[in-house]
């Protein structure tokens, strides 16, 4: 018909002639902008028959009723994967052909759905049109919206089918579960070495390119991921919110409070598979395992000495340059390793966790604790930390 022809003619024009009321939005056709409209008046005409569910246009009604059907109709020619929608279909073809139409102006990067190339526009843009019923905060996409809503709801619907353990997104459950299948399907284009997860991966590339995009405000401080930067930023501010509830000893991470909540209950959950040695902690099982191996990834740049991992290097690296980021409040004192900071603190608190089997005497270091236990049998280390 005619007037097929001319909204037809309006894709090469590019005339949008019907605009919404509303927000100014312009489309080619009528109908475009009246299914728009439904946006602000939250108007859905189009209802499930199975379970309720309405839409706002006629369209998504049908995709969304083969769910229960289960029909798909658009077969992929190369793996004959099916999907219930065309789109779907056309998105997951750019899988075998490697084809990514949608560029960003900005920076260049490409993507093959038009979904992660809006939500990586807003990156540039900062735009966050998600908000939080209940707090107002803002999100970048719809998704991320719906998962941070569970923190009030307390939801979890996705469940791992090993052990039952319960998640409010999807991608957690699903990076959980190759704990239980040891599946790590991201690897790393330098050294080849495999991870669980890609921003793991992409954290570890940064070992290798030098990367650190987190500076610290206080002193400059630079860190390849932003959770490191967060948790030097505490060492400035002297924050720890994390409070252990058996001895009510305070940390700046979760982390770290989880971990030694472990040392009262004896909790040792990672076991080594090649000699059957039980850790507290992941990083701990993780340091061990490459006694074994003999695997020493990280080079320190000035000597060339291997260590095993990213913050025995740093730590080594300070012989050369001299730094001493762990400063004493009272005195000024100054320290290159943490432990050694932590020991002197008991100095001016006068603390003493490490108590003699023998007699009771308490001392500020395990070394002194264990130097006193041979006044009592030589030879025979009896130092018991009563605070890990």
């Amino acid at each position: 018909s005619y007037s097929t022809c001319k909204t037809h003619e309006r894709v090469h024009t590019g005339e949008k002639p019907y605009e919404c009321k509303q927000c100014g939005k312009a489309f080619s056709t009528r109908r475009c902008c009246q299914r728009h409209e439904r946006v602000h008046t939250g108007e859905k005409p189009y209802v499930c028959k199975q379970c309720g569910k309405a839409f706002t246009t006629h369209i998504y009604s049908q995709i969304h009723e083969r769910v229960h059907s289960g029909v798909k109709p658009y077969v992929c020619k190369q793996c004959g994967k099916a999907f219930s929608t065309k789109s779907a279909h056309r998105t997951h073809e750019r899988v075998h052909t490697g084809e990514k139409p949608y560029v960003c102006k900005q920076c260049g990067k490409a993507f093959s759905k038009s979904s992660n190339f809006q939500t990586h526009e807003r990156i540039h843009t900062g735009e966050k049109p998600y908000e939080c019923k209940q707090c107002g905060k803002a999100f970048s996409t719809s998704s991320h919206c719906r998962t941070h809503e569970r923190i009030h709801t307390g939801e979890k619907p996705y469940v791992c089918k090993q052990c039952g353990k319960a998640f409010s997104s999807y991608g957690a459950c699903k990076t959980h579960e190759r704990f239980h299948t040891g599946e790590k399907p991201y690897a790393c284009k330098q050294c080849g070495k495999a991870f669980s997860t890609s921003s793991y991966c992409r954290i570890h590339e940064r070992a290798h390119e030098g990367y650190k995009p987190y500076e610290c405000k206080q002193c400059g401080k630079a860190y390849s991921t932003k959770s490191a930067c967060q948790r030097h930023e505490k060492v400035h501010s002297g924050e720890k919110p994390y409070v252990c509830k058996k001895c009510g000893k305070a940390f700046t991470t979760r982390k770290c409070c989880q971990r030694h909540e472990k040392v009262h209950t004896g909790e040792k959950p990672y076991a080594c598979k090649q000699c059957g040695k039980a850790f507290s902690a992941k990083s701990s099982y993780q340091r061990h395992e490459k006694v074994h191996n003999g695997e020493k990834p990280y080079v320190c740049k000035k000597c060339g000495k291997a260590f095993t991992t990213q913050k025995c290097c740093q730590r080594h690296e300070r012989v050369h340059t001299g730094e001493k980021p762990y400063v004493c409040k009272q005195c000024g004192k100054a320290f290159s390793k943490s432990s050694h900071f932590r020991e002197h603190e008991r100095i001016h608190t006068g603390e003493k966790p490490y108590e003699c089997k023998q007699c009771g005497k308490a001392f500020g270091t395990r070394r002194a604790c264990q130097r006193h236990g041979r006044t009592h049998n030589v030879g025979k280390l009896s130092a018991k930390a009563v605070f890990a």
